[in-house]
Formats: structure tokens, sequence, C-alpha cells
């Protein structure tokens, strides 16, 4: 943290607070003059029938809108400006601001060209620079962005260093929507990363750590998410690139013996291996069914020649003739014993000629199939012969090319493979990395804010000290700022009432009180940098809505007390939360009341004309 000597009481309470706000329409909008100390927007309701009204729409709360429009805030289509960009497109607005040095710089933007902006330094407060000619100013049409760097510069904030002026105004100019939280402004609705570091380093503690402990978060985070989606790619494949190597390797091998027998064109080596194939293979087979078949065309011969064996040639006529011719007497009685005899024979080779016909069709069946496979080998053994003998080499050298391909292609697949695995081992390495270095990181977040804790003297002890005191004289009730290291290694950051026995109690989460601590936060903050190129002015929106009377007024003697330290405060209110005072005694001098509004006419309000 940058830290300046402090200057002394009389030149110290006029830096770094708005001195005025003014525009090119003074009739619609009267300049507001700001003191360095109590600035009080005070709306008067003087017709009975809005009383019981919530809103009133007089403009207390547009004041602050105006002063961020002024300190450059980004242009917003819901922001009433743009949102009724009929009724204001003609305003120019200015913001006189004044400096570190004890000089000023107004800020001149329009509504028409937002994003324009013009700069002009001076040494008197309170100018009117609305007629001023262009080529007077210093910076005229400054881009939006250039703007904002040229405005950083000049402010000259250098304790929010290394962030911009714009990061913690929101701290100091309080919307309604902004007491909701004591640290997380609405600003802040994106990730605790653009918002934690920024508030740790104005609290004292070291920011660098916290910002280096989500940057590898978030780094571990991606390196997770890429070796996800590298598995996702590898499909269930191999991961180890040790099994990897050892596949290519092979390939590799296999590669080079075809790539040289294609170099040398010399197929010895290639013929050599179809040869004993073919020897030890296709001819040993080709035999095998050979001898099969000539055994099976052996017992084919043998069961047509027994089927012809069994045919009868004895005829008993024929005999009878040749015996009468011979002179010979066949009595009848022989020739019927010789008809019953081959009656008997026909009987039994009938029943033998049915098995020898059975097995003659199995022969057969088996004899298709032995020739159909000695075909087919045949075919396979004239193919091979022919690669053996044949004298075209080109051929032969297609058939290796194509080989070598196929393995050639399997070779790119596994390298794709392992570039997919070698980057899947190098982010499990970095992810070991990263895991131990934010655990490093965790470890001295929380040495950090331990010591910072322990040290009565720290930044943070001040801010807590006199975070408890605003609160406890306000409405007699400790409060307690805290900060602590979750589990992620993340800062938590609380602001809790507690009760007498010191605990925790839920009172803080009424409106009421939390808009209290919200405010008791931001003038301990105030306070405690001081002494440090920091804001010293906060604009609190209703500040005294919904608390009793006698915390109204106690309230109001901690924020005189704070502007007698040099801190301005631009508080906002309705008269009905005023405390009762009497006739005699106002709540506030005249002086400070420095915007007047009311309900009777469109003269009552911030701008003069019809609400919006």
């Amino acid at each position: 943290m940058n830290i300046i000597p402090r200057p002394t009481p009389s030149n110290m309470w006029g830096r770094m607070k708005p001195s005025k706000l003014y525009s090119s329409r003074p009739a619609a909008f009267a300049a507001v003059e700001f003191e360095p100390d109590l600035n009080v927007v005070l709306a008067e309701i003087r017709l009975p029938e809005n009383r019981d009204r919530d809103t009133h729409n007089l403009g207390k709360t547009t004041l602050g809108r105006l002063l961020d429009f002024g300190f450059l805030a980004g242009r917003d289509a819901k922001f009433f400006l743009f949102k009724h960009l009929d009724r204001f497109e003609d305003f120019v607005f200015f913001l006189e601001i004044e400096l570190l040095d004890g000089g000023y710089v107004t800020v001149r933007r329009s509504v028409a060209e937002a994003t324009k902006i013009a700069f002009k330094k001076h040494v008197a407060r309170h100018q009117d620079f609305s007629t001023l000619p262009d080529r007077e100013w210093d910076h005229i049409d400054v881009p939006f962005d250039r703007a904002k760097e040229l405005l950083d510069s000049l402010l000259d904030w250098r304790a929010v260093k290394p962030w911009h002026y714009r990061k913690g105004l929101g701290y100091f100019l309080r919307s309604q929507e902004d007491f909701r939280d004591v640290f997380q402004l609405r600003k802040f609705a994106n990730s605790h990363a653009d918002w934690k570091p920024f508030l740790a380093h104005i609290l004292g503690f070291d920011a660098e750590l916290i910002t280096r402990h989500y940057a590898k978060e978030d780094e571990l985070k991606e390196k997770e998410q890429k070796a996800l989606t590298i598995r996702q790619e590898l499909g269930g494949e191999i991961e180890d690139a040790g099994k990897v190597d050892g596949l290519l390797l092979l390939k590799r091998q296999e590669v080079d013996k075809k790539q040289q027998l294609l170099d040398a064109f010399d197929f010895r080596s290639q013929d050599k291996s179809d040869t004993k194939q073919l020897v030890d293979q296709v001819d040993e087979r080709i035999a095998a069914l050979n001898q099969r078949r000539y055994s099976l065309n052996q017992n084919r011969k043998k069961v047509i020649a027994s089927l012809e064996e069994d045919q009868i040639l004895f005829d008993p006529e024929d005999a009878t003739e040749l015996f009468r011719e011979a002179g010979v007497l066949f009595s009848g009685q022989i020739k019927r014993d010789f008809q019953q005899l081959i009656a008997f024979n026909k009987a039994i080779t009938d029943e033998r000629r049915g098995y020898l016909v059975e097995e003659r069709a199995e022969i057969e069946v088996e004899l298709k199939t032995v020739n159909s496979e000695l075909n087919s080998l045949g075919k396979r053994r004239s193919e091979m012969l022919a690669f053996l003998s044949s004298t075209d080499s080109f051929a032969k050298y297609k058939r290796l090319s194509s080989e070598l391909v196929t393995l050639r292609a399997d070779i790119e697949g596994l390298e794709r493979q392992r570039t997919f695995v070698q980057r899947l081992q190098q982010l499990r390495t970095d992810i070991r990395n990263l895991d131990e270095e934010k655990t490093h990181l965790q470890a001295a977040i929380e040495a950090d804010v331990e010591a910072k804790n322990a040290d009565v003297g720290s930044l943070f002890s001040r801010i807590r000290i006199f975070f408890n005191e605003i609160v406890e004289e306000v409405i007699d009730q400790q409060a307690l700022l805290s900060v602590v290291v979750n589990h992620l290694g993340h800062l938590d950051f609380r602001a809790e009432l507690l009760n007498d026995a010191g605990i925790a109690t839920s009172a803080d989460r009424g409106f009421s009180y939390k808009k209290l601590l919200c405010i008791a936060f931001d003038l301990a903050l105030l306070r405690a940098h001081l002494d440090d190129a920091f804001p010293r002015f906060a604009f609190h929106d209703g500040v005294f809505e919904s608390l009793d009377d006698r915390k109204k007024e106690n309230l109001l003697a901690v924020i005189r007390r704070y502007t007698g330290l040099g801190i301005q405060s631009i508080i906002t209110l309705i008269d009905s939360d005023l405390p009762p005072r009497d006739a005699d005694e106002p709540v506030f001098e005249p002086s400070e009341i420095v915007v007047l509004l009311h309900d009777e006419g469109d003269n009552g309000r911030l701008f003069k004309m019809k609400s919006w």
C-alpha cells in the first residue's frame, strides 16, 4: 500500500471530494455547491396527501446517480438520463472535483455524446464553465475509455492502486440497491475474483496473494477441462504412453522391412515366405485330400461291384431245357426247390443292397466335398505359384506398397494417439503442480489473514475498531467486522451484530440495521485511510430511514464527528425522518442544506420538470 505523509487538517480537509455539480440548463437543474464537511439533501413533504407515500420522486436519490455520471459511470440503457433521452438529450453536466494537490478538475459530459469527455484543471473552487468555449478546455472530446484513464491519473488515488478509481467508488456513492450487502456492491454482480481482491486490498490484506490464488484456480480449472476433453477424444483408447510407444516400435519395424524390400526391388524374402506357406500348408492339405479321395474312390468301386455281384443269374427253366437235351431227368420237385432257394437268397440280397446303396450315397457326398476343396486349394496354389513364377515384378511391388500404406496409416493413428496421451500426461503434471501452488497460496493467505487479525496496529484492526465504535455509538450494540479464509482458500467478509455474550445475532439482517452496517463500514474505511491518497467523501441515500429518533441523533453525531476528521458526508433524507427538535434548535444549519426539495410543484424537484 502506498502511504503519503499525513497533511495538516487545514490542508487535508478539502481534498479528494466532489466540489460542485451543475448543468448547461440551470433553470432546469440548479447548481449544487458541496461543502467540505456535511452536505444535506433534504426533501420536505409539505402536502398532507403525500406523507404516507413510500416514494416521492423529488430527486434526492437522483443526485447520487448524477455524481456517478460525472465520475464517468458507463452508459446503461436503464439509467434515467438515457432511459428518458427525449427529456435529457440537450443536458450537459459538469462535475468539479477537488484533487490531492488542492487544485480542481472539472469534468464535462453531455447526455447526447456521453462517450466524449472534456477536462479542465483550475485553482479556484465553485467555477462555472458551462459557457466556456471548447478551445479553453485542457482536453476536449476525449474517448470514454481514455477519459477514465485520464481522470484516474488526475484523481491520483494511489491507495487503491493497482485498481482503477471506479473500482470501489460504489462504497462512497451508496445507492439504495447498495445497502443490501455491506461488501458486495450492486456492480459486483460478477465473479468474486473481480472484487474480493480489491476489497481485501483496501482492508489491508495482501491482495496479490488472493489475485494469484484466483488465477491459479482458474488455470487449474482450465487444465482439468482440457484433460477431460482429451480423455473424451481418446474414447477409451490406451492412455499409457509406454504401451503406445511399444506398438509404434513394432509397426515401424514392420514398415522398415517392407520398405527395404521395395527399395531394393528384391522379393526373395517375400517369395520364400510364400513358398514355405505353399509347402507347409497348401500342398500338405492337397496331398491329404488326394489320399482321401483315392480311398473314397476305391470304396466306391467295391460298393458298385458288390451291387453287381448280388444279381442271381440261375434260371430253372433254362436248366430244365439243358437237362432234357442231355437226356437227364429233371423232375418238378427239384425245380421247385431251386425256386425256393432263389427266393430266399433274393430276400437276403435286397437287404444287403439297401445298405450298399446308402453307403455309396455317403461316399458320393464326401467325394463332392473333397473335390470342391481340392479345386479351391488348386486355385490358391496356382495363384501362389503364379506369384513365385511371375516375371511381372510390378504386381509384387503393388501388393507390398498397399500393405505399407496400411501400416503407415496405423502408425499415423498411433502417433496421433500418442500426442493426445502425452498432452494428457503433461496436463496431469501441470494439474498436480498447480494444485500444489494453489495449496501454498492458500496457506500464505491464511497466514496473512491470521497475522493481520492478530496485529492490533494493522489497517484491518483499525477499521474493525472504527466500525464497532460507530455501531455501538448509534445502537448501543457491538458489531464485529471479520475476514476468514474458507475451505476453498477464498476470503469471506462478515459484518455482524453481537449480543451481550459476544455471539452474532440476526439483527443485522433487517434492512435498517443492514444500512447502518453499510454506513459504518464506509465511514470506518474512510477514516482508516485518512493518511493515504484515498477518497474522502461518502454519499448515503436515506440515511435515517427506519431508525428510531434516538438512533438518528446518535448517527448524526457520528457523521458530524467524522466530517470533523476531514471526511465529506453527503446525506439525503425526508423531513419526516428528521429527529424531533425544538423550533429554535434546527437539526441542520442552513449552510449544511445544499439541496432543499419539496412536493409543491415542479420547482421543488431536483430537475424542475414533470416527474418521469
